[in-house]
């Protein structure tokens, strides 16, 4: 059973999510069903792009704003 230790709470794309405490952004994204191997997309954690190469180390925390931009093509 989980503790309340073992998850935090976050937001995505202004949505409440929970998510496991100490989660790398890459993790992060796996866990809301992103794959991060694909491009046309970009991470933001409290308004701070994270490169991409970043994201296997860089940390999200509780209380963390998280912003997925995806490119789009138009016209």
């Amino acid at each position: 059973m989980a503790t309340p230790h073992d998850t935090m709470a976050i937001q995505v794309n202004g949505e409440p999510h929970e998510a496991p405490s100490g989660v790398t952004v890459e993790r992060l994204l796996r866990h809301i069903g992103r794959d991060p191997d694909l491009p046309g997309f970009a991470v933001a954690v409290n308004d701070a792009v994270v490169r991409r190469d970043e994201w296997v180390r860089a940390t999200v925390h509780d209380g963390d704003r998280v912003e997925i931009v995806t490119a789009s093509q138009g016209g």
